[in-house]
């Protein structure tokens, strides 16, 4: 009898504890994988090194609070990063490690075009997802390829923003100095010089550098005799830097404009401030304090508390792929099925911690190509910093429909 009493006695207290605490209410927690590839070393790493800075800073923000709670399960993530040095067969390799060896089902980071592109070739057979960040160049996207999404507006979309704003400004004959080999950077141009052709003037010189080279006076030279109305710059930081101060050097007075993104301390690495003074860069809006909200100082502060430094003004794109990456697997209810995460992707909204100023094509952050859209703005170096000035005309359907046009 007391066997009786004393077995009834556990199931009663079973009982209870189950009708307490149901065993749905208790979330496995399981650790997912984010493998972040990107250019750390080399000269793309003025970009790949914050944006894996940023991913890693989003990951700790999101372990703190507990992690991603999707279905029954709770996700504490963790980055595994591999250096592709800008290099498209250092990107192959590298994103095959984190697939077949470490078994990576989400990819983050690709700040570089030829080293994105080469991956974008044959992501589509893989069971994955790949989240593009920095990297421009317009075929990432043009393919349609249904697993992989992209933060960043491809390089012409800014390119006709910039050649409007160019034209209104005056300027009628404009000599070209850029990194004229790398496709990106020539869409920018193309769709630039379109623009300027349509208000009445033309490009009189296109004189090409390296991602190397360091001294640009062969080049400005050639342009100083044409007495162009303005220069345009495209490239990296560091040898649009070396063309910035050279021109200065050279005693070439006339305005300067360019397409290269980077901060302020990665510019005054090569070019005083003083010959920086007047410098136009048109590009996505991106990390600048006064076009975006609350978000952004907060980025910015802890971005700059952990890592010693103030982030580069793309770094942003990667944080946000995470967060983006956040609300689909909690929306998909688990981050197993990679085809349903994929799906809320694509049908995602703005995730209110994104720090970009995205615009939304239909509702969605992502349009049917898979790719996203930063608000394009004007900003001008001014006593030192970078100063948002103005938003540049900026039309997300039309551009959606043109991409959309050149699949095969």
């Amino acid at each position: 009898m007391k066997s009786f009493k004393f077995n009834f006695s556990i199931v009663a207290a079973a009982s209870l504890f189950a009708l307490a605490f149901p065993v749905s209410s208790f979330s496995a927690e399981k650790e997912l994988l984010l493998g972040i590839n990107d250019a750390l070393t080399g000269p793309g790493a003025v970009y790949g090194l914050p944006q894996a800075n940023a991913v890693q800073m989003a990951i700790e923000e999101i372990n703190a609070r507990g992690g991603i709670k999707a279905g029954a399960d709770n996700y504490k993530l963790k980055a595994v990063s591999n250096d592709d040095k800008a290099n498209p067969t250092e990107a192959t390799n590298s994103v095959r490690k984190l697939i077949d060896r470490d078994n990576v089902k989400y990819l983050v980071g690709f700040c570089c075009s030829g080293s994105t592109s080469a991956v974008a070739s044959f992501i589509a057979k893989e069971n994955v997802v790949m989240l593009v960040g920095n990297a421009a160049e317009r075929a990432i996207t043009a393919a349609g390829t249904p697993n992989l999404f992209r933060t960043r507006p491809p390089a012409d979309f800014t390119g006709a923003a910039a050649g409007t704003f160019v034209a209104k400004r005056g300027a009628k004959n404009i000599a070209v100095i850029g990194s004229l080999d790398v496709s990106f950077y020539t869409q920018y141009l193309d769709a630039f010089e379109r623009e300027i052709v349509k208000a009445g003037g033309k490009i009189v010189a296109k004189e090409t550098f390296g991602l190397k080279d360091r001294d640009m006076t062969p080049q400005l030279t050639k342009v100083k005799a044409l007495n162009p109305d303005a220069l345009l710059v495209l490239g990296y930081v560091e040898p649009a830097a070396f063309v910035y101060r050279q021109s200065v050097e050279l005693g070439m007075k006339l305005p300067r404009y360019g397409f290269t993104s980077g901060s302020e301390e990665q510019f005054l690495k090569v070019a005083s401030s003083d010959q920086m003074e007047g410098v136009w860069d048109l590009r996505p809006t991106e990390l600048t304090i006064e076009a975006l909200d609350a978000n952004a100082k907060t980025y910015v502060a802890n971005y700059t508390k952990k890592f010693g430094t103030p982030p580069s003004p793309s770094s942003p794109y990667a944080y946000d792929q995470v967060y983006v990456l956040k609300n689909a697997i909690e929306k998909a209810g688990g981050a197993e099925d990679i085809k349903k995460v994929m799906n809320e992707i694509g049908k995602i909204s703005v995730p209110k911690e994104a720090v970009m100023k995205y615009l939304p094509t239909d509702g969605t952050m992502f349009d049917v190509n898979g790719q996203a859209y930063t608000s394009n703005g004007a900003f001008q170096w001014q006593k030192g910093k970078w100063i948002y000035v103005s938003d540049l005309p900026s039309d997300t359907k039309t551009y959606s429909s043109f991409l959309r046009s050149l699949r095969k």
